[in-house]
């Protein structure tokens, strides 16, 4: 079985910024995780930056409608638990 990793729906670098605060409760901030395997969580962050991610992708519905992540969510599910993509 794969590990899965925790994925902060509201990145916690992003936690202490005004705009972030105003918008989201501290048990919101603290609590938006999503749990992924390694290729999705390394692939999210390689395509969003913490700050679209805090503000515009905070939810897994938000996430799965970016075309580049759910192509690739697709893509590695066609494939055995504990493949690794390379690169």
């Amino acid at each position: 079985m794969d590990t899965l990793t925790r994925h902060h729906l509201i990145p916690r670098k992003q936690h202490r910024r005004k705009r972030i605060r105003r918008r989201f409760s501290r048990a919101e901030r603290e609590g938006r995780i999503l749990w992924v395997c390694r290729p999705c969580h390394d692939h999210i962050h390689k395509h969003f930056d913490e700050q679209i991610l805090a503000e515009r992708l905070n939810t897994r519905d938000a996430l799965l409608s970016e075309p580049v992540i759910r192509d690739f969510v697709a893509w590695i599910a066609r494939h055995p638990p504990g493949f690794k993509p390379r690169g």
